[in-house]
């Protein structure tokens, strides 16, 4: 019998990155996962800002960053600002970095839709890279033949159940973008 749980565990596991990326999308509420692609440069090298300072959304559109050492602060609101993707201007008062996050237009959600769209498509080619290689590892398996075409067609319906798990939830992050 073809054991597909390591399969169903690698497309779990692309499950899981999709919905951490679909939680840095922009969707016009301030959430501290907008600033998880900021790199800082502090202490002599480049460093994730979740790892110089605090990042707490303080209301729907306003983020506060605390960084953990007052020296960095210049340099995490420069980051900030130079990462046009996000489009934000934060202002630092010497303690603390606020992070205005403004309305979004609607041509800009419309933008922030297709580039989740890429994020659906990197997924879904993950799922299909995940099928490709169970659908090889069946194919130099010692099983009978009529085994093969069954589990051919669980690996399938595996794929799509994952596939149609990453669209629910583009269409609910869309949803999301798009509400004003």
């Amino acid at each position: 019998m073809f054991d597909d749980s390591e399969y169903r565990s690698a497309m779990e596991n692309v499950i899981t990155r999709f919905h951490d990326e679909m939680k840095k999308v922009r969707t016009g509420r301030a959430h501290p996962d907008m600033l998880a692609n900021v790199k800082v440069e502090a202490y002599g090298q480049f460093m994730p800002l979740n790892q110089v300072a605090n990042i707490t959304a303080s209301g729907a559109t306003m983020l506060v960053v605390t960084p953990f050492d007052p020296g960095n602060i210049q340099t995490i609101a420069a980051a900030i600002r130079s990462d046009e993707a996000l489009g934000l201007n934060p202002s630092d008062d010497g303690h603390v970095v606020r992070v205005p996050v403004p309305p979004l237009t609607e041509e800009r959600r419309k933008e922030i839709v297709k580039t989740a769209s890429s994020k659906v498509e990197d997924a879904k080619v993950a799922i299909r890279n995940v099928r490709e290689d169970a659908r090889k590892e069946l194919k130099t398996a010692e099983l009978p033949e009529d085994t093969k075409k069954r589990a051919e067609k669980s690996v399938d319906e595996l794929t799509k159940t994952y596939t149609d798990k990453i669209d629910a939830a583009f269409k609910d992050k869309t949803a999301e973008i798009m509400a004003i």
